[in-house]
């Protein structure tokens, strides 16, 4: 079957945004963002449940893999904007954990749509960053199904290590796209109805 540009954004979805704590590693940006690809495509690939399109159980693999290597919350304060420094610390938890099941749910039902086809993944060389550097640039290639579509990943140097929290795909950086929805929803119903809005989303309504 060939790959939609719906298919094609699911698998650039492998590299949306979540916080965990974890041990620091030394891996650079490009290496952080091989192992998260990596990882997820090798896990559903000895799923027999993921592999045949489950989509509970590839969100399991999403959850387990991919959220590890990203850093939600940076995501979340970013696509709120201003609203989140007037927002409380409660409002705040509900808003990281509304966004990031819609964001992973989305991913894992759009990832079903690309299995058994050969999806392969490209690295453009990427120029020596300066060792202080704390955010980076990895722009890649994703070919599914015979169709080809550039994505630029944005990652920020942790104390955990690098972690990705933003993507660039056809020119729009997912946080500005994702500011501009959330803006519409805060300027009606402020933040509880941001929240509310995510939720109905979570929910399926």
């Amino acid at each position: 079957m060939k790959a939609t540009t719906t298919g094609m954004f699911a698998a650039a979805l492998l590299f949306m945004p979540y916080a965990y704590s974890q041990q620091a590693d030394s891996r650079g940006p490009e290496q952080t963002l091989k192992d998260t690809i990596n990882g997820v495509m090798d896990a559903i690939h000895k799923d027999r449940a993921a592999a045949a399109g489950d989509p509970d159980r590839t969100y399991e693999i999403v959850q387990k893999q991919f959220l590890p290597s990203t850093d939600f919350m940076l995501t979340t304060q970013y696509a709120v904007g201003n609203a989140w420094a007037k927002a409380t610390p409660a409002q705040r938890e509900a808003l990281f954990k509304q966004f990031q099941t819609l964001l992973a749910r989305t991913y894992a039902m759009q990832l079903t749509q690309i299995q058994g086809e050969n999806t392969q993944f490209k690295y453009a060389p990427a120029p020596r960053a300066a060792a202080d550097a704390s955010d980076a640039v990895v722009r890649t290639t994703v070919t599914t199904g015979g169709d080809t579509m550039a994505i630029d990943y944005r990652l920020r140097k942790t104390g955990a290590g690098w972690r990705i929290y933003d993507i660039d795909m056809m020119g729009a950086w997912m946080i500005q796209v994702y500011r501009q929805q959330f803006a519409a929803q805060l300027a009606s119903g402020g933040v509880d109805g941001l929240i509310n809005y995510l939720a109905a989303h979570n929910r399926g309504n």
